[in-house]
């Protein structure tokens, strides 16, 4: 038997509210100019949001109101040390860097006269690794520990949204104990669920409240179990949160926004980020190899991993990690990949269409197994073609 937790945190909690304020700049300046290049950073504290980085775009974002609309959908509205109309915001945007453009303009391949295809014309913006990951364990293809941390993330926000718990306030984190026995999980061990609330609220209520409107339904069957250990605002008070309570930084979240700490990172966060990013754009793009992967049935695990260098658009090492569970080795798996995929950034931006305003969505309650959102790389469409490629 083996334990694993993950979390998963609230659109109200201060390192989501910088990574939502992030991505909602991205998707206006992409909603005027799908060719602009952002790299932004935000971080939040009391009665300030400060917007730091670098935009190359031929758009115009009015900055303050676009943080001011994000806080008020969040419900940042009339709380104290933290509001919508209040706060104060500063920002600092220059242009990209012509010594990194250098290279996302004119890859080294195509400056050395080595290739003439368009798709190769785009290089690597940043040198790095990336992880993609897949398993069998749920209908998300996620790791069940961080598929359940999201659902209770998700439906706290929203019985506060839909007024069931009006004393319920936008900061909040979730996370669950997952029971393993060989590698297959068997039950949850432990939850725990903590939320900001109004200071009148009795912490019995509170518990009560949540384990009845959150908690047992979020679990759903077959996890809900009356011998899972259950613990609600462990420190018996959480009135004082979001930017007020601890100060938020874009980034911070990596781990909740990809797999729960049951796969590999490389380090590299999303939000604020456009596709010529790879940190983003290939960490997508190997989530969809994993997926297709696991749903042909070629393994049952599926890690990707996928290296650039900055200014090329050839990936310089592509890999494949079934953890044993591969029906062909995994070798055999890592050539299938290179055949059948392209991971050059532009290839990339155009098969999961990523020049959109897709992005604020996926900056909270992570990026992968979202059903609810019709992303290209949640798509499974290529498990038949690598099926096929396998038996020939």
């Amino acid at each position: 038997m083996s334990l694993f937790t993950s979390e998963s945190v609230t659109e109200g909690h201060p390192d989501k509210v910088a990574d939502q304020i992030a991505d909602a700049l991205l998707d206006r300046f992409l909603a005027q100019d799908p060719m602009s290049r952002t790299a932004i950073e935000v971080t939040v504290a009391t009665g300030l949001v400060i917007v730091l980085g670098q935009v190359t775009s031929q758009a115009y974002v009015d900055i303050p109101a676009t943080v001011r609309q994000v806080l008020r959908d969040i419900g940042y509205i009339g709380t104290a040390g933290f509001d919508a109309d209040s706060v104060a915001v500063l920002a600092n945007l220059e242009a990209q860097s012509p010594d990194i453009a250098r290279g996302v303009d004119h890859s080294l391949e195509v400056r050395s006269e080595q290739s003439g295809d368009a798709l190769e014309a785009t290089g690597a913006g940043d040198q790095g690794m990336m992880f993609g990951y897949a398993c069998d364990e749920t209908p998300e293809y996620l790791p069940l520990p961080i598929a359940l941390a999201h659902r209770l993330a998700r439906e706290l926000a929203d019985v506060r949204h839909r007024g069931e718990l009006p004393y319920l306030l936008p900061d909040g984190k979730t996370q669950v104990t997952v029971e393993y026995r060989d590698g297959v999980p068997v039950g949850v061990d432990t939850v725990v669920v903590s939320t900001q609330h109004r200071a009148d609220v009795a912490l019995e209520r509170l518990k009560e409240d949540l384990e009845r409107l959150v908690i047992r339904p979020a679990l759903g069957d077959p996890w809900r179990d009356g011998r899972i250990r259950v613990y609600v605002n462990p420190t018996g008070r959480f009135v004082i949160g979001g930017p007020q309570g601890d100060t938020g930084l874009t980034g911070r979240k990596i781990i909740v926004d990809t797999y729960g700490g049951y796969a590999r990172h490389g380090g590299g966060a999303f939000s604020g980020k456009d596709p010529t990013k790879v940190d983003r754009s290939a960490s997508y793009a190997a989530r969809y190899v994993a997926k297709n992967l696991v749903a042909s049935r070629l393994c049952r695990r599926c890690e990707v991993h996928v290296a650039y260098a900055i200014g090329m658009a050839r990936p310089v090492a592509v890999g494949v990690d079934t953890q044993g569970t591969g029906v062909v080795p995994d070798h055999q798996l890592s050539e299938l990949v290179t055949q059948q995929f392209d991971l050059r950034p532009a290839a990339i931006i155009r098969s999961l269409d990523l020049r959109r305003p897709i992005y604020r969505p996926l900056s909270v309650y992570g990026h992968f197994g979202r059903t609810d959102l019709a992303v290209p790389w949640e798509a499974t469409d290529r498990a038949a073609d690598l099926r096929l490629a396998v038996r020939a």
